[in-house]
C-alpha cells in the first residue's frame, strides 16, 4: 500500500523524466511516461482508499 507521499515522489520522478524527454525532442516518450505514471498513481490511490 502506497502513501500519498510515495505517490507524490513517483509522480514527481515521472515529471522529471518527461521533462528530460522533452529536452531531447521526444514529446511522445514524455507523454508515455506521464500517462503511465498517472495510471499507476491512480490505481495505487484507489487501492489505498479501498483498504481504509
Amino acid at each position: 500500500m502506497s502513501s500519498y507521499k510515495d505517490l507524490y515522489f513517483k509522480l514527481f520522478g515521472a515529471m522529471a523524466d518527461a521533462v528530460e524527454s522533452l529536452e531531447h525532442g521526444e514529446p511522445i516518450a514524455a507523454q508515455k511516461v506521464l500517462v503511465a505514471a498517472m495510471r499507476e498513481a491512480e490505481d495505487a490511490a484507489i487501492s489505498r482508499d479501498e483498504g481504509l
